[in-house]
């Protein structure tokens, strides 16, 4: 039914409105952003003499929201040009140009009468066939619809997205009764494969799935906060982290969030139900009283924290002044802390005898119940729900995955025993002797719905890891890395030590891999599914060594990584390394010789040894130095000072992007490596790209020798080094790291232009290393970072 959608216009350019408006250009959409039209001059334009009819501020509200893009954090644009794909105008003047998109998104103020008045144009100016959408947030989608052609009615629908929109996964679609199914269908798929998003189908009831449970779970902790006389903090010691669930816990989230914004979600539940569940939705009079205080959250300064100096304080609610700041203890939470595996961590908590079990059974049991209430009033199925809380309030385990965790039976009881509803359907699974929501049986995920139990599907673009080896196996393992079997000819080599750092167990294993991978695979991916792919190599026991003096072991380790790397860069078949969050050091060295890297919309990528008093060791300066080298135009002249110039600033300064795409504007990627935009699908797309290249007669690259800028580029380079010392803002150890790395991308004592090896390059590299190794000050950043997780400027 639809091909694409090639162009958006986004109604509103608040906050959620810009940010969707930039998650669309983000992706490559071009977006027409409109906003209404100022009623008053502000200064500035009364000095300039504009008039209310000049175009610059007939288009102001929105052309400003545009500008603000370039200074929120967390960023909305993966790259700042990306905002020239954003067009401004205004409500009156343009609406003429919805014919020419293909989706509508209305994101205007949270008002029924606001939003007809809206449509009514929309109807009259869009296009046969365009989809129209709303990100309300809990206004009724149906009620939006009413008054409107039959056109626009068969392809209009709710799309809530989250905010901010390119962080957060979670987008609910919600459909109307009159929502064309075809409609639908492409807005679910196109909202996971082109927007990147985790899309659950919502039913069009009050705040949909994630708001209705995430804001009645958050009241309930309030309620439970001052029945049992925990403060603020001791609240959100124990529901953050150790729960599973984002660090920003409770309070923290709720200052993040905005208390107004958080009272005005609250506030649309309460007044669309009624009974019990309308009591938990009224705000309590000490959050009234802050609102009233205009205590909204970090956007005022002070909520339930305040920072004074470097102290963040606490919110007493009965004396309404600020304190210290306090963690809870109990005896369960240390032993929670000591225990492996989440859903062991969650028994030891919630069924503790103790301040924390008791915070935790009144926070958890009542919102379990609650959700179970909910099936079948807010989404069809409980993947939906679990879905939902996962993508959008950052839980790792949604309510009934957390239910099955904890065990259903003990749990059911408790909830009884409390006096709180258990839904039938819930009694009714256990009378039959079924004691859990999900079942997994041979790699294959089973959900229980209406008295069985159905087969998980998902989209074939996910591949889970876990599920996989489950299923086929793994042909060989170490405590570092896993080779397995993907499928279709293709092999993965995961990585699994701790925090995915890189030791010569990772280093045996990729040498093992590349020489099974030319015999009998068409190509390897290098990925996996921890919580970042790579942050570096193993600094403790590098540390561990130099203390010791076993610089011969160090560089033993830095030359067996080097090997392996010029054995990946060329291998005969492809390898695709697919890196994702943090890709730092030792990280980014394995992305860089590979045929071609597919890298996750968010990732983090950086050479940083200079954090830790070294520079890369594992041929990460001559591998960033060759990609620049290889993006100059063909037969084109070029500055070859301006390119090591750039390298080594990137590198002296430990750049570490913000973005895929801005991974690839500091030139870590080409125009040869990918970006996918849904992390769920990057090992999909990863292995996809190694089929291509093997199709496409893949043929490693040809060694060749590298032209350096020699002893009067190092001059060159060490100026800028030398001019910050001298003023004051590198140390002297900085400028002697700055000077070994100013070396190696020279090419060392040659005359500018020579031509040098590949292992020449290397050589000057591990010689640089081992120096910076040994030296105290070196060892002393390493400790520092090991410890604080922070660099030391010594």
């Amino acid at each position: 039914m639809f091909q694409q959608i090639k162009r958006a216009a986004v109604l509103g350019s608040g906050v959620m409105g810009s940010g969707i408006a930039a998650h669309l250009a983000n992706i490559g959409i071009p977006v027409l952003l409109l906003d209404i039209v100022p009623r008053e001059l502000n200064e500035d334009e009364k000095k300039k003499g504009l008039t209310l009819d000049d175009q610059a501020v007939r288009n102001r509200i929105a052309q400003t929201a545009v500008q603000k893009l370039f200074k929120q954090k967390p960023a909305p644009l993966t790259d700042k040009s990306n905002a020239e794909r954003i067009t401004v105008g205004n409500f009156e003047d343009d609406m003429e140009k919805l014919q020419e998109v293909d989706w509508v998104i209305e994101v205007v103020v949270e008002n029924l009468a606001v939003k007809h008045k809206v449509f009514s144009q929309v109807d009259q100016y869009r296009k046969l066939g365009s989809i129209i959408s709303s990100n309300t947030s809990g206004i009724s989608v149906e009620a939006m619809a009413e008054g409107r052609s039959e056109d626009f009615r068969k392809h209009f629908l709710g799309t809530h997205f989250f905010n901010p929109p390119r962080y957060l996964k979670l987008l609910e679609v919600i459909p109307t009764k009159d929502t064309d199914k075809e409609v639908l269908a492409f807005m679910k798929q196109f909202g996971e494969d082109v927007l990147g998003k985790g899309v659950v189908e919502a039913k069009d009831t009050p705040n949909f799935i994630a708001n209705r449970i995430g804001t009645y779970g958050l009241l309930v902790t309030v309620q439970e906060m001052i029945k049992g006389e925990y403060s603020v903090g001791e609240v959100d010691s124990v529901t953050g982290p150790l729960i599973g669930r984002p660090k920003s816990a409770t309070f923290r989230t709720l200052d993040v969030v905005g208390l107004d914004t958080f009272a005005h979600v609250a506030k649309n539940v309460y007044d669309q139900v009624d009974g019990s569940e309308k009591e938990v939705f009224e705000i309590p009079a000490f959050m009234q009283k802050m609102l009233d205080n205009g205590w909204l959250g970090s956007k005022s300064g002070q909520g339930f924290f305040k920072k004074e100096g470097k102290a963040i304080l606490e919110l007493n609610p009965e004396t309404f002044e600020y304190q210290e700041r306090k963690k809870l203890k109990a005896s369960s939470i240390e032993l929670a802390k000591q225990t492996k595996g989440l859903s062991n961590k969650l028994k030891a908590l919630i069924y503790a005898e103790d301040r924390a079990g008791e915070l935790l059974r009144g926070i958890t049991l009542p919102t379990l119940s609650y959700s179970a209430q909910l099936f079948g009033e807010i989404a069809d199925d409980i993947v939906a729900i679990d879905q939902a809380m996962k993508w959008g309030f950052g839980w790792e385990m949604g309510p009934f995955e957390l239910w099955d965790a904890i065990g259903v039976k003990k749990s059911v009881e408790l909830i009884q025993k409390r006096g709180m509803e258990v839904p039938t359907w819930v009694t009714e699974m256990l009378a039959k002797g079924h004691e859990t929501f999900y079942l997994n049986e041979n790699g294959v995920r089973f959900f229980y719905h209406k008295g069985e139990y159905r087969q998980l599907h998902q989209n074939p673009k996910v591949i889970n890891l876990k599920n996989h080896k489950e299923i086929h196996g793994v042909l060989k393992k170490n405590s570092g890395a896993s080779f397995i079997d993907l499928g279709d000819g293709v092999a993965l080599l995961e990585f699994h030590s701790q925090s995915n750092a890189i030791g010569l167990d990772i280093v045996q294993m990729i040498n093992f891999a590349i020489d099974e991978v030319e015999k009998n695979f068409k190509g390897l991916v290098i990925g996996n599914q921890g919580k970042n792919f790579c942050v570096g190599a193993n600094l403790g026991m590098i540390l561990m060594e130099a203390q010791d003096d076993n610089i011969f072991e160090i560089e033993l380790v830095v030359q067996h990584f080097q090997q392996a790397m010029m054995k990946l860069k060329y291998s005969k078949k492809p390898v695709v390394v697919a890196p994702f969050g943090m890709t730092l050091g030792g990280g980014a060295e394995i992305c860089l010789p590979a045929s071609s890297i597919q890298a996750s919309s968010e990732t983090y990528m950086g050479l940083v040894e200079v954090g830790v008093g070294l520079i890369p060791g594992g041929g990460g300066n001559k591998e960033l130095y060759i990609k620049q080298l290889n993006n100059m135009p063909k037969g084109a002249e070029f500055d070859l000072q301006s390119v090591a110039n750039k390298v080594f600033e990137t590198i002296a300064m430990a750049k570490v992007s913000t973005s895929g795409a801005e991974a690839r504007a500091n030139q870590f990627l080409n125009d040869h490596d990918r970006i996918s935009i849904n992390g769920d699908h990057l090992l999909f797309d990863a292995k996809q790209r190694v089929i291509e290249l093997y199709d496409g007669g893949y043929q490693p690259p040809v060694r060749k020798k590298v032209p350096v800028v020699g002893e009067t580029g190092y001059a060159t380079l060490l100026l800028g080094a030398q001019s910050m010392f001298l003023s004051g803002y590198i140390s002297e150890h900085d400028l002697k790291i700055a000077k070994k790395l100013a070396y190696v991308i020279a090419g060392g004592k040659v005359p500018f232009g020579t031509e040098v090896d590949e292992q020449y390059l290397l050589d000057l590299e591990k010689q640089a290393f081992l120096s910076l190794v040994a030296e105290g000050k070196s060892q002393q950043r390493m400790q520092h970072m090991l410890v604080k997780g922070k660099p030391l400027r010594n």
